[in-house]
């Protein structure tokens, strides 16, 4: 790692050049390039509030994930939230309310986060959530979604509220998409798709990449195709395995290097699509950005965790606050220990170091 790495720097570049290319990526779209010209001032200053708490010592990360509901109606095969049994079936006990939600949110604005990605389960269970969020048009609310449950009344708010982001699973075309999802879902998407896009509405796509789907996922017929549907963003996600018998599902270092590769190929040839790869290539970031040096995870229940694959937490922001659980004790661990940087196969260090980060709520 270069030793004049500056991560504050490294991190608000990276976000405003997502702001950037997302400005680029609407061009064609009135509606939707204004907003973004106007979210891009906020963000400035959300990156000015995030400078004067560094200079008191306190690292706001600029993204945040929030996994605002543990229920879902689908059995993805290979899922590993319901493996580490996060989502389910029943009915949630316990999950923070719609209000709560709320309250996370304006804090987040308050300390200059500029993006706040919502995951589940499935989020759009919760209305009432998405709703909160619609109004915080100064956050980006990325919202990733299986897709099965929008419905005309989200088609209207993604039309209204444009920090709204809706984020499709797919897994590659029909055939990969519903051998994991299910029989009809890649088809519901499509219909998604063609309501967002005569709306004008900015949506986007999730791939799980692995080493199976990683050429398809990153052809260019592929690309241009959800391009002609109007996507605006595709977002890679590294596959991170359940168990011992889909580790040959998981990337190493030379697919890591393929899907980089394929990336900047796709951004120099297409400047109407925004492309992110999550977790991307953690060596040009000193290490995994996870336990709130780049971003952390608030789980359903309020639990403040590292990242959604780390369910592991010593704070629930139920009783403190979302400083307090940036400056955890988990959190300044990790942050200050080696497992952040160390080699791993799959998505997430921090999932194939368990045992170690375990070992850290023990001390």
């Amino acid at each position: 790692m270069n030793d004049n790495f500056d991560l504050q720097t490294y991190l608000t570049n990276g976000a405003e050049q997502i702001v950037k290319d997302a400005v680029r990526a609407t061009l064609r779209n009135p509606r939707e390039s204004a907003f973004m010209a106007k979210y891009a001032l906020a963000s400035a200053a959300g990156a000015r509030r995030r400078r004067v708490l560094e200079g008191e010592g306190v690292h706001v990360p600029t993204y945040l994930i929030c996994s605002i509901t543990s229920r879902c109606n689908l059995h993805c095969a290979g899922c590993y939230s319901r493996c580490a049994e996060a989502t389910q079936d029943a009915p949630p006990v316990a999950q923070l309310t719609d209000a709560e939600w709320a309250g996370i949110f304006d804090q987040a604005e308050d300390l200059g986060v500029g993006f706040i990605l919502l995951a589940g389960g499935e989020p759009l269970l919760r209305r009432g959530v998405i709703e909160a969020a619609s109004k915080r048009p100064d956050i980006i609310f990325p919202i990733f979604t299986n897709g099965t449950y929008m419905d005309e009344a989200y088609f209207d708010l993604f039309d209204r509220c444009r920090n709204l982001v809706p984020v499709m699973s797919l897994e590659g075309g029909r055939e990969r998409t519903d051998a994991r999802r299910g029989a009809g879902v890649y088809d519901r998407l499509l219909k998604n798709m063609e309501a967002l896009d005569r709306r004008g509405a900015i949506f986007g796509a999730s791939v799980t990449v692995t080493t199976e789907n990683l050429d398809e996922a990153v052809s260019a017929g592929y690309i241009d195709d959800l391009a002609a549907r109007g996507c605006k963003a595709v977002f890679y996600i590294e596959y991170v395995p359940v168990d011992g018998s889909t580790r040959g599902l998981a990337f190493g270092d030379a697919e890591r290097d393929r899907l980089r590769e394929a990336i900047d190929r796709l951004r120099a040839r297409r400047d109407d699509v925004l492309f992110i790869a999550f977790p991307g290539d953690e060596k040009d970031s000193g290490g995994c950005l996870a336990a709130g040096r780049g971003f952390f995870h608030i789980n359903s229940h309020g639990g403040a965790e590292p990242c959604p694959f780390s369910p592991y937490s010593d704070i629930n922001v139920r009783e403190a606050t979302l400083r307090d659980a940036i400056a955890s004790p988990l959190f300044t661990a990790l942050q200050s220990g080696g497992l952040l940087l160390d080699d791993h196969i799959g998505g997430c260090v921090l999932h194939e170091k368990r045992v170690q980060v375990a070992a850290l709520l023990d001390s």
